[in-house]
């Protein structure tokens, strides 16, 4: 039984450090392009009866996840004996029910299609609303980026540490790293008017004289982490650094950070950063992704990597 690891074109780079993290060169993928934007992916080496892993994160534009149903559909059509979708960064995961009339569910029409396509199992992390594993009828591995972010929460050997989740949404994500960590919790609450924009924003909890960790699955517009940094400080806080997994960074993000008394933002790279910032660290998701192949393949647990769920 072999495995064959591809990568669509927007992770490109992140599968093949997770394929030279595993041992063996990324699969050889050819992408023909019509003149009116249309695209054909095809796998240029034979997968019949392999397990095949095919890495895409499926941010914005909506290229990237039909890309990835063709890959996954040309593999299914190739012979494949399974066909696993690694998928860093579940994109429209935010859209997991209705929160008002007449809208559609993304997440679970995303599902739908991923089944369709002929996907045998899923592999992700940190997806926004963990229920979202129920929308599909065949395994899902969600991974958690606590695995890599205690390690470098404790190389900071902080000893006033105080954990903050930036809305009432993330209360339970960092009441998990605070039990972890022995330390404080702090919760901002925020009132939005509409999407992507804050009316106000209020602080629970002391962070007066702390080293503040803001926890996070993702930083969109960075809105709501900038205003969380600054109210912190304005609150008496010595430090504020955030831990996002996803940086989507659309808009204004990247002024906002550089503009903000936010200390140092760390990040994964599940999406590539389209800019630049003195704050912003990233950091590698590529040996975990292989570690879990690995032991998904040799029938191993992977529980271990369940630090914080």
């Amino acid at each position: 039984m072999g495995v064959k690891i591809f990568a669509c074109r927007a992770s490109e780079k992140l599968a093949g450090q997770i394929a030279k993290a595993y041992g063996q060169e990324l699969g050889n993928v050819n992408v023909n392009v019509f003149s009116d934007g249309e695209f054909q992916p095809s796998l240029e080496e034979t997968v019949r009866g392999q397990d095949v892993f095919i890495v895409q994160s499926t941010m914005p534009p909506t290229e990237n996840i039909f890309e990835l149903l063709l890959l996954i559909d040309a593999a299914r059509r190739a012979s494949a004996r399974k066909i696993i979708a690694v998928i860093p960064y579940f994109g429209f995961a935010r859209q997991d029910r209705k929160d008002k009339p007449r809208v559609a569910i993304g997440a679970k029409l995303k599902a739908n299609m991923l089944m369709a396509a002929g996907v045998d199992r899923i592999m992700t992390m940190d997806f926004h609303a963990d229920q979202i594993q129920g929308f599909f009828e065949v395994p899902v591995d969600h991974l958690y980026a606590s695995t890599l972010f205690l390690k470098e929460i404790e190389k900071l050997n902080s000893e006033n540490m105080v954990i903050a989740a930036p809305d009432v949404g993330g209360a339970k994500r960092a009441n998990s790293y605070s039990k972890k960590l022995d330390c404080g919790l702090a919760l901002c609450h925020k009132h939005r008017k509409k999407a992507n924009e804050i009316a106000e924003m209020t602080v629970i909890g002391e962070v007066k004289g702390k080293d503040v960790i803001i926890i996070d699955d993702m930083c969109d517009t960075a809105g709501t982490l900038t205003k969380a940094a600054d109210l912190l400080m304005d609150k008496g806080a010595l430090s504020v650094r955030a831990f996002c997994t996803h940086a989507v960074l659309s808009g204004p993000a990247y002024d906002r950070i550089n503009a903000s008394q936010i200390t140092e933002l760390i990040v994964t790279d599940t999406i590539p950063l389209k800019g630049k910032s003195d704050k912003i660290r990233v950091i590698t998701v590529a040996s975990l992704f292989s570690d879990v192949i690995n032991k998904l393949i040799h029938n191993k647990s992977i529980s271990s990597h369940f630090v914080i769920s």
